[in-house]
């Protein structure tokens, strides 16, 4: 099975450093062209099926690259990104001043310390990890593309390449990078990684 990983284009929360996690903001201007160029550099590879946050700003992601393809786009909120609960629309100045307390915690725990009303990357690794394994049912010896956000795409490296989860942070994922793995029964190979050549 082949992989191909996108992030999704930039929002303004994402140019503001905002930690933005399920709250569904819309890419910006410099969102949709990035989606375009990486939907163009896409149009001619072979994909069998693609699958996205349900997230306005990674399905419209998605629905650009699906275009020339005459693919449907399948959304899933298993592939949504880690929920910051209480912190979402905060910069990290602003959470250090409102919840310093919380925050220490979290950063010191964040595998199962999740901020108010939201997530741990404990639970955001158990809901990728089930629509992955679905996905892989569904598509085996085929090429998927997955629309989603950091943090979901850095738990499927982490997976694929059996990297522990809490050392997920080692992979930085840009706005519409590409990441390519392909899956052996033996293992993962990592054949491209955070690649964002299409912008330029």
């Amino acid at each position: 099975m082949r992989l191909y990983l996108v992030r999704h284009g930039e929002t303004d929360w994402n140019s503001q450093r905002r930690y933005q996690g399920q709250s569904d903001i819309p890419l910006n201007r410099t969102g949709i062209l990035q989606a375009r160029k990486i939907a163009s550099r896409l149009s001619k590879e072979k994909i069998d099926a693609i699958y996205s946050s349900d997230l306005s700003r990674a399905r419209e992601t998605a629905e650009r690259i699906a275009q020339p393809h005459n693919l449907k786009v399948t959304s899933d909120a298993r592939w949504r990104e880690l929920s910051f609960g209480d912190w979402e629309g905060l910069t990290y100045p602003e959470i250090q001043a409102k919840a310093p307390d919380e925050l220490a915690l979290w950063e010191s725990d964040f595998t199962g310390y999740a901020p108010s009303h939201g997530e741990t990357l404990t639970q955001l690794t158990a809901r990728v990890l089930s629509a992955f394994d679905e996905l892989r049912a569904l598509h085996e010896e085929k090429t998927v593309l997955i629309v989603s956000h950091g943090g979901p795409l850095q738990i499927m490296l982490c997976h694929a390449l059996g990297v522990d989860f809490q050392r997920h942070w080692q992979f930085p994922i840009s706005q519409t990078a590409l990441s390519v793995l392909s899956l052996y029964t033996e293992g993962a190979i990592l054949e491209l990684f955070n690649d964002t050549s299409h912008l330029g």
